[in-house]
């Protein structure tokens, strides 16, 4: 018999929550943008955009949002945080189009006393009043307690006095936030199973915020203790330490909670996250479940090794499940297993004593701490395979480059031409100028002419995504024909001698 799932909504509040990163602002084309994405393409239930009254740019987005949504069927999902305020933020509301208010109340005696000074009594008949004026004019209420969590920590009786009145107005839910992130597990599970016991004619949402870095779990905990919907945040932006992220959420919740249902489609987190980014200008750190750079890259070669063994190091996370590929990284720790899997993501292949010379670069330019990607690879195989073959009759067997202030660049080179050795020292207007001043005092010792140097071009390899390599290309002319030589290094001018290199065996008579 099918397991019978219990439905959990998930209320986005990026838009009006998450808004409030610090230095964060969404145009109102930007929260157009991703209201459309998250109702019809990540297809969370909800979404709250706005708080009223804060900007004419608020009112315009809530405004544009609106309209869409008019025109979609989604009006009753687009939500703003409204005040007690004798009606002015129903005003706001009903010029914007906005049909779904949420409530800021007080949800700690703490609060009320501190900040609103006033009796629980007045504070409950002027939230009536807010709620029946709403009513009146075609809005729909949600309640949210603002500090509630602390309020079940201090002032329990305050609480379920409000939640005893609040279950005598027209309200659609009653929204629990953890404003300041200090719940844990235990007491989320505790507070909430009390209340929806005590009230189970209520809908009550659960409100996670991160600053102890547990609001995944206090969302997991609200839930299985009976929660009917969660508030989230794309890459679980919001004040100090953020919300309780979505992306994270939805992977706990669809592996570890088969009783519950949610609508969330896993394949699109990726997509809105990058694009919040983007909108935001918050970076989202390589490490952050589900959506960071590194965390589908396999880094040490024994995971590599693993995953071809019937996928050893693999868990549930799959990263096709979010849009995403697994990667394996190239670097000092890479193990031929690592290389090999990048290689057949390019469809190349290399034997035995090929892969362990690609494999020994890439570990040195590790060591260096450069970063080094797929699409480097050819360029490196190109550069380490080649150096094998060509450099059988000129080989340049070390040198030494200096340049300082006020002083000429100088150059010292060790170079052997079949059997014979040279060393040479020479100044120029540049290092590698120098160095081709010095080569050109062994040839004259050989008498041999060097061809023609006719141009010089240095670049990143195309296609590649780090700076790691430097690519050299030079021109020469023998005074019959031109050609082309190609050097690749970490340094521009190492890379041009390595270039150079291959012109001197190329040119040799």
């Amino acid at each position: 018999m099918a397991l019978k799932k219990r439905k959990v909504e998930i209320m986005d509040t990026t838009l009006r929550d998450g808004e409030q990163t610090s230095g964060v602002s969404f145009s109102a084309k930007e929260k157009l943008t991703l209201a459309k994405l998250l109702l019809d393409e990540i297809q969370v239930d909800r979404i709250e955009v706005a708080s009223a009254r804060v900007s004419e740019g608020e009112f315009q987005a809530v405004k544009d949002i609106l309209d869409w949504a008019n025109e979609t069927n989604h009006q009753d999902k687009v939500e703003v945080l409204t005040f007690v305020d004798g009606g002015v933020s129903i005003d706001w509301m009903v010029k914007s189009g906005a049909k779904v208010q949420n409530l800021l109340t007080k949800g700690s005696l703490n609060h009320l006393t501190h900040q609103l000074k006033k009796t629980p009594q007045q504070h409950f008949n002027e939230i009536a009043d807010v709620i029946q004026l709403a009513q009146e004019k075609g809005i729909k209420t949600n309640v949210y307690l603002e500090d509630w969590s602390n309020g079940m920590r201090n002032s329990r009786e305050y609480v379920f006095e409000f939640l005893s009145f609040l279950a005598t107005q027209k309200i659609e839910r009653v929204l629990l936030p953890d404003t300041l992130g200090v719940l844990t597990h235990t007491e989320t599970y505790e507070f909430i199973a009390s209340i929806v016991s005590k009230y189970p004619n209520l809908r009550f949402d659960f409100h996670g915020h991160n600053d102890y870095d547990l609001s995944v779990a206090n969302v997991m905990e609200a839930i299985k203790a009976g929660i009917s919907g969660v508030h989230l945040t794309v890459n679980g932006m919001g004040e100090r330490a953020g919300n309780a992220p979505l992306a994270s959420v939805v992977a706990a919740v669809n592996d570890f909670l088969p009783e519950i249902e949610i609508g969330v489609k896993e394949k699109s987190l990726y997509q809105i996250s990058k694009l919040v980014s983007a909108f935001s200008g918050i970076v989202i750190p390589a490490n952050k479940p589900i959506v960071g750079d590194n965390v589908f890259t396999q880094t040490a070669g024994i995971h590599a090794d693993g995953d071809s063994k019937n996928n050893l190091y693999f868990n549930d996370l799959l990263p096709e499940r979010f849009g995403r590929k697994r990667q394996y990284a190239l670097g000092k720790t890479s193990g031929k297993a690592n290389i090999v899997k990048n290689l057949q993501q390019l469809g190349l292949t290399l034997n035995d004593e090929e892969l362990k010379k690609v494999t020994q670069r890439i570990i040195e330019l590790g060591d260096k701490k450069e970063r080094v990607t797929k699409e480097d690879l050819p360029y490196i195989i190109s550069d380490v395979l080649d150096r094998g073959s060509d450099l059988e009759n000129v080989h340049i067997e070390s040198y030494a480059l200096t340049h300082a202030k006020g002083l000429k660049p100088t150059a010292t080179v060790s170079i052997c031409i079949k059997d014979k050795c040279y060393e040479e020292t020479a100044n120029g207007d540049g290092q590698f100028d120098a160095f081709m001043n010095a080569i050109r005092k062994v040839y004259k010792e050989e008498k041999s002419e060097l061809p023609l140097l006719i141009d010089y071009a240095v670049r990143i390899p195309p296609g590649s995504h780090s700076d790691a390599l430097c690519e050299t290309i030079i021109t020469w002319s023998d005074n019959t024909k031109e050609f082309k030589t190609r050097g690749i290094d970490t340094d521009q001018t190492v890379s041009a001698i390595k270039a150079t290199e291959k012109m001197l065996n190329i040119s040799y008579k």
